[in-house]
């Protein structure tokens, strides 16, 4: 009888993690697309409103103001593209990643520093949503609705 019921578990356990697994590329595309579309929102409006941007990073003393403001919208922009699209993901999820680490160490300092102290604040961190959608991608990649697949498909056929 307890080898019935652990076999029982078991099936219920593989049906569920199968049917549960269904939902892991729609959820990639999802998360690309909304976190994609707001980094190059984000990028558009720093190269868009440069002199502000420069005057903000100034107030964080970051150096070269106007290269980094530059460099940080280009690099949102762009990459936020490469997200939507699912192209390169786990290469351009590296560069937003650092920019996040980037403002948490300028804009989020007191929240960095007492990741373990006041993880409330840590989480409510501006950079911080942006940040666990990167590394989602890093890790987990862009999922089969993207165009990854589609180019490691066209590869596997020649």
């Amino acid at each position: 009888m307890l080898a019935i019921l652990i076999h029982r578990i078991n099936l219920f356990h593989k049906r569920y993690t199968n049917a549960l697994a269904l939902l892991q590329h729609p959820l990639l595309l999802l998360i690309r697309l909304y976190w994609g579309y707001d980094f190059f929102q984000t990028g558009l409006g720093k190269l868009n409103n440069l002199e502000r941007t420069t005057d903000f990073f100034m107030s964080l003393n970051i150096p070269f103001p106007l290269f980094n403001a530059i460099a940080a919208g280009v690099t949102e922009l762009l990459c936020g593209i490469l997200l939507v699209i699912g192209l390169g993901s786990r290469y351009f999820t590296l560069p937003l990643i650092v920019i996040l680490c980037i403002a948490y160490a300028t804009d989020d300092y007191e929240a960095l520093v007492n990741i373990f102290g006041d993880v409330e604040a840590f989480v409510a961190a501006t950079p911080f949503q942006h940040l666990l959608a990167s590394l989602i991608v890093l890790v987990f990649g862009a999922g089969a609705i993207s165009a990854d697949r589609l180019v490691r498909w066209k590869m596997e056929k020649k």
